[in-house]
């Protein structure tokens, strides 16, 4: 599959909704100070800082080289990882990820690490894509692959559970689900969803040249403008978040 690559300065601009709206997730980890905090796909770091001011000792890991680079100009630990081979072992108190569970395409070995990377107690509180986020997008991209002879399996990298799944999912894990929602969450874009499409499907679009990108872009972006451009000119998209806390059974 064709490699997602993250330029801070570009998820910033186009996508900084996403730290902000999954700062209530703060609130349900609940963190104190002292603990230990694994931050699972931490971009730029920009609530793995929050965490940080409220007296915890944590440690940020992400698959982008870019966006670790900006986590640690902002002072915090962060390391470039695979979060499907965590290395850890009974080191955390928590583990939080917000907005990059959707992205890790092997969740059993994603969560057998969290597993071991947490204390005996441990809570796991993430929020990530749910089953039917952004369908208008990959409803989009399946009509265009058909008529490209593509299959779209082959560049999706996205896996978005429904609530059975997920929770099935962590109780194989060793986890105790405590709370579990998938909700709806249209989520206002800050520009053109031509950007979104740019930054956020990069998998999709490698399925044509480089040069045919803009045109790729162009027929999308015609697609999804009946549901996701509002009257006054600005893009909605449908989000479905799947929001969870969990703690590793004793």
């Amino acid at each position: 599959m064709p490699v997602q690559i993250w330029n801070p300065d570009v998820y910033q601009r186009h996508a900084g909704f996403v730290p902000t709206l999954g700062a209530p997730l703060l609130d349900l980890l609940a963190p104190q100070a002292g603990e230990r905090i694994l931050d699972l796909g931490c971009g730029d770091g920009a609530l793995t800082l929050k965490l940080k001011d409220a007296g915890c000792q944590v440690f940020g890991i992400d698959s982008s080289e870019a966006q670790i680079a900006a986590a640690r100009a902002r002072g915090l630990e962060a390391r470039v990882m695979d979060a499907h081979a965590l290395p850890f072992n009974a080191e955390f108190d928590a583990v939080f990820s917000n907005a990059a569970l959707h992205w890790m395409l092997q969740p059993r070995r994603v969560l057998a690490g969290v597993a071991a990377a947490l204390k005996p107690g441990g809570r796991f509180v993430g929020e990530m894509g749910g089953a039917g986020n952004v369908a208008s997008v990959i409803e989009a991209y399946r009509q265009e692959f058909a008529t490209l002879g593509r299959e779209l399996t082959d560049y999706n990298p996205w896996f978005f559970p429904d609530e059975s799944t997920w929770a099935n999912l962590l109780a194989d894990s060793g986890f105790e689900v405590l709370a579990l929602e998938r909700f709806q969450r249209p989520t206002p874009l800050p520009g053109d969803v031509g950007d979104w499409l740019n930054l956020m499907t990069q998998t999709f679009l490698a399925a044509v040249e480089e040069p045919e990108q803009p045109a790729l872009i162009g027929r999308l972006r015609e697609s999804l403008r009946p549901t996701a451009q509002q009257a006054d000119g600005s893009w909605s998209l449908d989000y479905v978040r799947l929001r969870f806390v969990a703690r590793k059974r004793a």
